[in-house]
């Protein structure tokens, strides 16, 4: 992508290895992020932890955001229900929150407006993912076009821009990104459940373990 020194954007900010290293990305690329973190009912804190310490490393404005959805719907939100070990291939799993990236997007998009903010980056990435629908370039394509009709700096002529710069990367890739971009993987967390160490079994832990190894970096939260 074109470099654009000293613009504003915001990141989505979850803590994880994706979204830290699109944040540092945007950094490196001139820009100068606003965080968004949300507290959406997810199992545990430590994500939002990790987010809330990665951005004040950098020294970064940062607005972390509470939302709740009390009808759950998805393992990330209600303890009842089972985090599952596997995922088949075009299931989308129980660990997808209804909607969660559309909420997300748009709580992004009001602030860019209130902040004069062309752009809004989002770490996606439709290799190697859980099978969520809102993480494809379709999506974000059309959830561009359609905050570009519906809000004032859209009418205005203006443009709010999805950027998301590791949509069509592999976990390893993401990884081997990260260390070039000097991210602080020990702050990052991916697991869906919050203990003293990731548990090895869930989605996201296997992700996270197939791209370091496949990078060949020892992952720093494993040792």
């Amino acid at each position: 992508m074109q470099v654009m020194k000293d613009k504003k954007c915001i990141v989505l900010l979850s803590g994880g290895l994706d979204s830290t290293t699109t944040l540092y990305y945007a950094v490196k690329n001139g820009y100068k992020p606003i965080c968004l973190i949300f507290d959406y009912g997810q199992r545990h804190k430590k994500e939002i932890n990790s987010a809330i310490k990665i951005a004040n490393l950098l020294g970064l404005k940062y607005f972390v955001v509470k939302i709740s959805l009390p009808w759950k719907g998805s393992s990330l939100l209600d303890k009842k229900m089972r985090i599952p070990r596997y995922v088949r291939k075009r299931q989308i799993p129980s660990t997808y929150v209804p909607a969660r990236n559309i909420i997300f997007l748009s709580i992004a998009t009001s602030l860019a407006e209130v902040y004069k903010v062309q752009y809004i980056f989002y770490g996606a990435n439709q290799v190697d993912f859980s099978g969520y629908p809102d993480c494809r370039k379709e999506f974000i394509k059309s959830f561009e076009k359609m905050i570009n009709k519906g809000t004032k700096v859209g009418v205005k002529g203006g443009k709010v821009t999805v950027v998301a710069p590791l949509i069509n990367m592999t976990k390893s890739e993401i990884v081997k990104l990260a260390v070039k971009l000097g991210v602080p993987l020990e702050y990052t967390w991916s697991c869906y459940r919050g203990g003293r160490k990731p548990c090895g079994i869930c989605p996201t832990c296997k992700l996270r373990y197939k791209g370091f190894k496949e990078a060949g970096i020892n992952d720093p939260l494993l040792v």
